[in-house]
């Protein structure tokens, strides 16, 4: 990205301080751009904006292209914060896209459920050996030979048929949840992209992913959930979150935008309800050497599992 002369002047003593203090890598980065640009969007031009973005997350703990930032920032500018007038009203910060989460609810289910080892004690197989079982995971949740997108990290992926893959998905971290109708789609910019939208099939999970709070909390509120759906998997992120995929083919698009409410209002991230989004692999590798264990695993929520 080039280097850009960077105008702090006029910009509101907390948005200074909001930009010196970018969240570090796994603590949503993303969200916190969106966030940020819309709020700049009433100070500074587009260019600008990406320069202030690039320069606040540079020593985050990761690579954040400027792809990621320049989408960011153009999803931003539809929904931008406007004053109320120009006579000097400095706004409160706006918070994250996230719809609000129900403190209270979310807290019952954790305080009556059960936490990490009950999930563990509920799964009807275990994934337990030292050595990664990636691979009879995918031959299981993805039987025959699909599409598959998966990548080493998002900005180093590729879509082949499963088989293709055989031999290297323990050491990858991310894949799509659904498996993809095309080997290259589309991006909105009408790009070419082994990694899109246009290219990515049916849904067949929904993935809900729980980054605050700990590991216990997390289980409670997945072993909740799988009351109201059927739970395939549950893993860690190799990090502080855990990813809960639910089997979804068949179900009516309202039904799963219900459900994906219900677990949002909970914490569930809600950019995760885009098909093409990446999870993390099941007992994948993540970047930072940390395996993605499983700790729940029920095939026969997935109508054809082998």
């Amino acid at each position: 990205m080039p280097k850009t002369y960077l105008r702090t002047d006029a910009l509101p003593r907390w948005l200074l301080d909001a930009l010196a203090t970018a969240p570090q890598a796994g603590s949503g980065v993303h969200i916190w751009l969106f966030s940020m640009a819309r709020q700049l969007w009433t100070h500074r031009e587009r260019g600008e904006i990406i320069a202030l973005l690039a320069s606040a997350v540079s020593g985050c703990g990761r690579n954040v292209s400027e792809k990621e930032i320049c989408e960011a920032v153009d999803k931003a500018k539809d929904c931008a914060w406007q004053p109320h007038d120009r006579s000097g009203y400095v706004p409160t910060p706006t918070p994250s896209r996230r719809p609000k989460v129900n403190i209270k609810a979310r807290g019952e289910i954790i305080k009556d459920g059960g936490g990490l080892a009950d999930l563990w004690e509920a799964s009807p197989e275990r994934i337990d050996s030292n050595e990664p079982r990636t691979e009879e995971i995918i031959d299981r949740i993805f039987p025959g030979n699909p599409l598959l997108c998966v990548g080493a990290s998002r900005y180093s992926f590729d879509t082949r048929p499963r088989e293709k893959w055989r031999g290297e998905l323990a050491d990858m971290q991310l894949i799509v949840p659904s498996p993809m109708s095309a080997l290259t789609g589309l991006t909105k910019e009408g790009k070419p992209s082994k990694h899109s939208l246009n290219n990515t099939g049916q849904r067949r999970f929904l993935v809900c992913e729980f980054d605050s709070g700990t590991h216990d909390e997390h289980a409670a509120i997945l072993l909740h959930l799988a009351r109201r759906a059927p739970l395939s998997l549950a893993l860690t992120s190799g990090g502080k979150s855990m990813h809960g995929w639910f089997y979804c083919v068949g179900q009516p698009e309202d039904q799963l935008r219900s459900f994906w409410e219900y677990a949002v209002s909970l914490g569930a991230d809600d950019l995760l309800w885009t098909r093409s989004q990446f999870v993390r692999m099941p007992d994948g590798k993540r970047d930072n050497g940390n395996r993605q264990s499983v700790y729940f695993f029920n095939p026969k929520t997935i109508k054809d599992a082998r």
